[in-house]
C-alpha cells in the first residue's frame, strides 16, 4: 500500500508570474513521492485585475508546467481561466501528468469585487472525487462560510482548502478549518497566501481536530493515515460512512 504525505504550502505571490510558478515547482519538487499538495488560491497571479489579460494568458503556461510536475503526486490549487467567453477561478487537481478534476469557484467574494471580473460556478459541481485511492473534496476560500455546502464534503478523506483569506478575519479561518475536520472526521489541508493582506495560516488538521500550522515553513508535511479517519468515525459514530 502506498504511503501518502499531506503537504500544505505557504508562500508569497509576487507581481512576476514566472517567479511564482518557479517557487511552486520548487516546493513541489521538494515534497515526497505520493504527496497530496495544496497551494494557496490564485498563488501564481493573485487577483491582478489591472493585468487581467496577462493573468488569463498565463493559465496555459501554468497548466502545462504543473502537469509535468504532478507525476506520482496530487497537486491542488486554483487558476483563473477563460472558458466560452466567461472567466472563472478553477480549482484543479493535477495527477500523473493530467488535470483529473476541475470546477469553478461557486461562491465569489463580493466584498473583494470578484463578481465584477469573474463568473460563478455551480454548487452542483462541488463533490467528492477519488484520486489515487484518496477521497478528496475542495472548498475554495469564501466557500467555507456556507454551511449548506459542508454536507457535500461528508465522507471525504481529505478536504483541501486553497485560500486567499483576509488577515482581519484570521480567527475565522483558523476556527472554520479546524471545525471542518472535526465535523467531517477527516483531514483538512488548508493553504493560505503569505501575502501581507492574508492570514498566513496554512496548516493541516487531523480527524481528531488536532492542528499544526506552517508557521515560517513554506511546506508543512504530515503523514496521511487513513486508519485515523476510520478510528474516529467508529469512536464517535455520527453516521459518516
Amino acid at each position: 500500500m502506498k504511503e501518502h504525505k499531506l503537504c500544505s504550502l505557504l508562500f508569497e505571490t509576487t507581481p512576476n508570474y514566472n517567479d511564482n510558478l518557479q517557487t511552486l515547482l520548487t516546493l513541489i519538487d521538494e515534497t515526497s513521492e505520493n504527496s497530496l499538495i495544496v497551494a494557496p488560491e490564485v498563488c501564481l497571479t493573485a487577483y491582478d485585475y489591472d493585468n487581467f489579460e496577462a493573468v488569463l494568458d498565463f493559465a496555459e503556461i501554468a497548466n502545462e508546467a504543473i502537469k509535468k510536475a504532478s507525476h506520482n503526486k496530487i497537486i491542488i490549487l486554483t487558476i483563473i481561466e477563460r472558458r466560452d467567453g466567461k472567466i472563472f477561478n478553477f480549482a484543479k487537481i493535477f495527477h500523473n501528468g493530467a488535470v483529473v478534476y476541475e470546477r469553478a469557484k461557486a461562491r465569489l467574494f463580493r466584498f473583494g469585487d470578484e463578481h465584477k471580473y469573474m463568473s460563478e460556478g455551480s454548487d452542483e459541481d462541488i463533490k467528492i472525487v477519488e484520486v489515487d485511492g484518496i477521497k478528496i473534496a475542495i472548498f475554495i476560500c469564501f466557500e467555507l462560510r456556507f454551511k449548506e455546502l459542508w454536507q457535500k464534503s461528508e465522507g471525504a478523506d481529505v478536504i483541501a482548502v486553497p485560500s486567499y483569506w483576509g488577515v482581519l478575519r484570521t480567527e475565522h479561518f483558523k476556527a472554520i478549518t479546524q471545525t471542518l475536520a472535526i465535523i467531517n472526521q477527516c483531514f483538512v489541508v488548508a493553504s493560505d497566501s503569505k501575502d501581507a493582506e492574508c492570514t498566513k495560516m496554512s496548516g493541516i488538521i487531523n480527524p481528531q481536530g488536532e492542528v499544526i500550522r506552517n508557521g515560517n515553513r513554506s511546506c508543512l508535511e504530515a503523514s496521511y493515515d487513513k486508519k485515523q479517519i476510520a478510528m474516529m468515525r467508529k469512536y464517535m459514530d455520527v453516521g459518516i460512512g
